[in-house]
């Protein structure tokens, strides 16, 4: 089995705090070997015994009965999350700046008719495939567009990591 990179959603934000020790010891608990966390935002590199969705699914459940919150897993392999940092569609400005959001599947076509309806100002979005790819002009923490309501209107769970992190997620995935 190969390894994946699993991505929580919204962990240490909001008063849902998850030590990447914890997290680490859960993913061994599960069976995951060659497990690693990079930063404390819930990215997990590891090996999953068997069926990668299934995994995700038994941690998602884990951190929910340790830690009384649910968090969306989603997983890609380490080849998956090159080929989405190859297809972002925008100029890349400042890597701190650009985002793949990686989504757990693909959006249908009327959720992504519907996120368009947003003004996104000087911002940009595309979807390509399973991933939400965005370009903030300003960066994240001064959007233009409305990103929350653009993520529900695509009507799936995501969780978005700027280039920077997705860059050193690959490296740690290994060749």
């Amino acid at each position: 089995m190969s390894p994946r990179i699993i991505l929580l959603r919204a962990v240490n934000v909001g008063g849902s705090t998850l030590p990447m020790a914890d997290l680490r010891a859960l993913a061994s608990e599960l069976g995951a070997t060659d497990v690693r966390t990079y930063i404390a935002s819930g990215n997990l590199i590891c090996t999953p015994p068997g069926d990668p969705d299934e995994f995700d699914r038994a941690l998602e459940a884990a951190v929910e009965q340790r830690f009384g919150f649910f968090r969306e897993a989603i997983s890609r392999s380490r080849d998956e999350v090159a080929a989405a940092l190859t297809a972002h569609p925008f100029e890349v400005l400042e890597p701190k700046f650009s985002y793949v959001t990686f989504l757990l599947t693909e959006p249908s076509p009327a959720g992504i008719e519907k996120a368009r309806t947003f003004a996104t100002g000087d911002d940009r979005w595309q979807v390509v495939g399973r991933e939400l790819h965005v370009r903030y002009a300003t960066g994240a923490g001064r959007p233009q567009m409305k990103d929350a309501s653009i993520g529900r209107a695509l009507g799936v769970p995501g969780t978005a990591r700027n280039l920077n992190t997705v860059t050193k997620l690959i490296e740690l995935a290994g060749p």
